[in-house]
């Protein structure tokens, strides 16, 4: 058996060498020898390449421990390259503990996950290499699924997309595929996505080896660290970037084995990128034509698998599934449950209803724009859901080299790793990037009150490491970072610290400003903070009295780059923490007492005096109570009799040619 082994290991040296550039290979030989010396359960399947046998109590801990994990397919997919490695030794111990596994969704599950991306591929790529090397019987669908979900990330990109937390086991799955499948297409198939998901990894990882992206789904945790997570022993073994890795990480133990070719990956890194693009598809098409052939079971995770769980057009399939498969309790859906009672024929209009939180989790159609310039990085999602809950997705990032700088909304605690790890953001921002600039705004959907979500859940905090940067400089609202020769702006909402953490708790709206330069673009640190010092900065909230909707606006000026948004929302979304609301004609200061009312109030005219004026008030619906308009006015004031309205805000519109003013008064009876 060991001449086997040496043999097996001599021929796919070679092949390495052959396929890819020789200092590729040896730092592949390099990571595996200092994985070696260091060892960890992600080294099992370097040992297992190498011909060495594999730490047995290692093994065993993965074996016993396999059946409860709900992660188990993680460790499934070493298992499976260790049994396509070590050519038989190591059967009698695996088999027996995967043959009870069920490798895709089944009733009553509560405890695995099958359905997103990452998971979806080590599950089919296992249970499809079991058949093929020991002719596990596999269900009808897996065939057509398998390669379906292969060429969709072809065609499309990955809805995990730059997730240094996904991508390695992602990745995993993948690179079982491309170096042990039988089936020639499959195996062209996963290589191909196994090069596009490497790709990009190195698309926003900067000249330190650093990766700290915009994300489709992420932790907090993994942007505090610049090396020594997972994904550092890819980005090390395809570029040399980066600290060293001392021992085995996941990702690194999958491919330091194997003989996928790489030479496309390794020359698509770029010190300088200046792009937007669209990932993705929509959801309708989605659901009418790219996954339409899928089986109903498999199509339903499919749509989940893009982050569409209970959107309007998903939520029938997904309440069916659920309930045909009784799912209702497993831990993905706990924050739904509420729901479960109802019948799957309204599940849309109760999916509607609640919007703010059930369309949010898609990830199937982003704009993205990347910056990048050596090791500064600003990367963002284009107008991304809006004021909606957040879902694990991190819409704009800033990378100054070792260290990342950003925005969450929503204060659960002070440690950012413990943050709840399926709504980092309570609600996600506006953004708008142009360059280096990007203009992040935060407007929560009142209806996220309906959900739990409201009061200090909707402060904004800042991410901001001061051990990490040689100097920093506060200029008003201004934040000024340099981490050697790369630099960061952020403009906050507001200056103050919310239990030791720089953050802002207006629950209205919120205003921020990102900006990143380095040595190259701007030649000194002065330099850069005097561009900061000449910027124009603008907010404000007006009412648009036509479409009666609340309107906050936002506009930097900057480098010469002008970024601004009026950002829309109805009469039930105007700010709580305002008396005076300037609006697109000049502002007048008219006073309303009292306030609260009862059966009347008076409104203060002086300031329109000689004026042909309009005076409005309309309900919290927008449905209009009041209207006079009142020629050549020479009325000090005006008394309004409400004994007939019900109790309730009310918004007072005065309006002539030229100003205009906006007040709310509340009835109370």
């Amino acid at each position: 058996m060991r001449k086997i082994y040496i043999l097996a290991v001599f021929a796919l040296t070679i092949h390495l060498a052959v396929a890819n550039d020789i200092i590729y290979t040896q730092r592949q030989q390099s990571y595996m020898d200092n994985a070696l010396t260091n060892l960890s359960p992600d080294a099992l399947t370097i040992q297992a390449f190498k011909g060495i046998p594999v730490d047995a109590g290692l093994l065993n801990t993965i074996l016993v421990n396999l059946t409860n994990r709900s992660t188990a397919d993680f460790d499934i997919v070493k298992l499976i390259r260790v049994l396509e490695l070590s050519h038989g030794e190591y059967d009698s111990l695996i088999l027996p503990v995967l043959r009870p596994l069920p490798f895709w969704l089944e009733k009553n599950e509560d405890n695995r996950e099958y359905w997103s991306e990452n998971h979806m591929i080590m599950w089919m790529s296992s249970d499809w290499l079991l058949h093929e090397k020991y002719g596990k019987i596999i269900d009808s669908t897996l065939d057509k699924r398998l390669r379906h979900y292969l060429r969709l990330k072809i065609q499309y990109g990955f809805y995990e997309f730059y997730s240094s937390t996904y991508l390695p086991y992602c990745l995993s799955g993948l690179l079982n595929l491309a170096d042990f499948s039988q089936d020639a297409e499959i195996k062209d198939l996963a290589t191909q996505a196994a090069q596009l998901l490497l790709k990009d990894l190195l698309k926003l990882t900067n000249d330190k080896g650093v990766f700290f992206p915009i994300a489709g789904r992420n932790y907090p945790g993994k942007y505090e660290s610049a090396y020594g997570q997972n994904h550092n022993s890819l980005i090390y073994l395809l570029t040399g970037f980066g600290e060293i890795p001392t021992s085995a990480s996941h990702s690194g133990g999958f491919l330091s084995t194997s003989s996928i070719e790489v030479s496309a990956v390794t020359n698509s890194w770029t010190s300088t990128l200046n792009t937007s693009f669209t990932l993705g598809h929509t959801l309708q098409n989605g659901i009418s034509n790219i996954n339409n052939l899928m089986s109903k079971n498999d199509k339903t995770i499919f749509q989940w698998s893009s982050g569409a769980y209970f959107d309007p057009l998903t939520a029938t399939s997904t309440f069916q599934l659920l309930k045909d498969l009784n799912l209702w309790d497993h831990f993905e859906f706990e924050d739904y449950r509420m729901f479960s009672g109802l019948p799957i024929a309204i599940a849309p209009i109760a999916a509607d209803v609640a919007s703010p939180i059930s369309k949010s989790s898609g990830i199937y159609n982003p704009t993205i724009k990347i910056f990048k310039n050596k090791s500064v990085t600003l990367s963002s999602l284009q107008d991304f859901w809006k004021g909606k809950l957040g879902y694990q997705q991190f819409p704009i990032m800033v990378n100054t080299g070792t260290s990342a700088v950003f925005t969450l909304s929503g204060k659960p605690n002070i440690d950012w790793n413990n943050r709840p790890s399926h709504n980092a953001n309570i609600h996600l921002p506006y953004v708008q990037q142009k360059d280096n600039v990007a203009l992040v705004m935060y407007r929560p959907e009142k209806g996220l009150a309906l959900f739990g979500h409201k009061g200090e859940k909707l402060d904004v905090e800042l991410f901001w490491q001061d051990n990490k940067f040689n100097e920093i400089r506060e200029n008003g609202n201004w934040l000024i970072g340099r981490e050697g020769d790369s630099y960061v702006a952020v403009r906050r909402h507001s200056n103050g610290y919310i239990n030791g953490v720089r953050a802002s708790d207006n629950p209205d709206g919120q205003t921020w400003v990102f900006m990143v330069g380095n040595i190259d673009m701007y030649g000194s640190f002065d330099a850069f903070e005097q561009k900061i010092i000449q910027s124009q900065y603008e907010e404000r909230w007006y009412f648009n009295v036509p479409t009666l909707q609340w309107v906050y606006y936002s506009k930097i000026v900057v480098d010469g780059k002008t970024i601004e948004y009026a950002w829309n929302g109805d009469i039930f979304s105007g700010p709580t923490r305002v008396t005076a609301i300037k609006t697109n004609k000049n502002e007048v200061n008219v006073a309303v007492y009292p306030n609260p009312a009862n059966s009347s109030f008076t409104v203060d005219l002086s300031a329109f005096r000689n004026q042909n004026i309009l005076v409005r008030i309309v309900n919290i619906n927008g449905e209009e109570v009041y209207n006079e308009v009142i020629e050549k006015n020479y009325a000090v004031e005006k008394n309004i009799e409400t004994s007939n309205w019900l109790s309730g805000m009310y918004f007072v519109l005065v309006e002539s040619e030229n100003e205009q003013s906006v007040q709310k008064v509340m009835i109370q009876k």
